[in-house]
């Protein structure tokens, strides 16, 4: 298959484009209209999160409890907010099946597969990362079929919340430059409170939520960076560290680090370290020259208009 590029022009025709105000393209056609249905998309999320994490962790524990509730807090707001303001389908904001889907999906999970697992080889091929046989390890393939079912949830709800309805709408309203830095904070932030975290562990997640933004404007639908997400996530406790923090036994080995942890990113996992750093600006501009092929964006229609 041909490989293109994104031309530079285009993406910053993508990150500048201001749409006409004046006239309506998706959704509300007043300011109070658009902060409505955003206001009512994050109280659905804070609500759904609340309540559904505290009533599955009762149940099955922590880890089903976030991903899980992560996952229907984010198809709640989304499927609610579509219906009750716009009576759209659920398919709108980015997830209609096809070939350019499962081929966007496909491009995304194997860059964030490749990212990672690179990231992890590098020093071990240095001769400053280590795979360690652990004394009692818990591997068992069950186990490793449910931590990856368990990460796919999780990335799908990270998805919706982050690069859903409310971020679109706003792509529509306010631009691309506008919407993608600010909900990248926002992402960064809500890993703050992660076990053993960092400040370089919150800059490198929002640097993500700019790569995840950016693999939105590239595909126009939610399986690029959903692919992207979950590639990234499932490779890392594969190699025996810790996912932002939270450590996830799935294999018989430990990763050992002959790396500061200003590299290494100590107890909180790579993502913690400038090493991460590197490879996350790298995955940027893997964006730039993979063949995606984008859809049709029904909520943030001016992306339709930029290329």
């Amino acid at each position: 298959m041909r490989m293109f590029a994104i031309s530079t022009k285009t993406f910053r025709d993508l990150m500048e484009f201001q749409p006409d105000l004046s006239a309506r393209s998706t959704g509300p056609d007043t300011r109070l209209g658009t902060v409505l249905r955003v206001a009512f998309f994050v109280a659905t999320v804070f609500v759904g999160l609340r309540l559904l994490v505290f009533l599955l962790f009762t149940v099955f524990g922590l880890v089903v409890a976030g991903t899980i509730g992560l996952f229907a807090a984010g198809l709640a707001a989304n499927l609610l907010t579509l219906r009750i303001f716009d009576r759209r389908p659920l398919t709108d904001i980015g997830l209609k099946g096809g070939r350019i889907s499962v081929l966007n999906f496909a491009l995304g999970l194997l860059v964030g597969v490749g990212a990672a697992a690179l990231m992890m080889l590098a020093p071990i091929l240095a001769g400053s990362g280590h795979l360690v046989e652990q004394r009692n390890p818990v591997f068992s393939w069950p186990n490793l079929l449910f931590y990856l079912v368990t990460l796919a949830i999780a990335a799908a709800g990270e998805e919706m919340i982050f690069r859903g309805y409310a971020f679109q709408l706003l792509i529509d309203k306010i631009g691309p430059f506008a919407t993608v830095l600010p909900v990248a904070v926002i992402f960064g932030l809500t890993h703050a409170s992660n076990p053993h975290s960092t400040q370089i562990g919150v800059l490198n997640t929002v640097l993500w939520g700019i790569v995840l933004g950016f693999a939105f404007l590239r595909s126009r639908d939610l399986w690029l960076p959903t692919g992207l997400h979950f590639g990234w996530n499932a490779v890392l406790p594969l190699f025996g560290v810790n996912l932002s923090g939270l450590n996830i036994e799935v294999t018989r080995f430990q990763y050992r680090w002959d790396l500061l942890p200003l590299w290494s990113g100590g107890d909180y996992g790579p993502e913690g370290g400038l090493l991460a750093t590197i490879f996350g600006i790298g995955v940027f501009f893997a964006l730039l020259k993979i063949p995606v092929k984008a859809q049709h964006a029904a909520i943030a229609q001016n992306l339709n208009e930029s290329v």
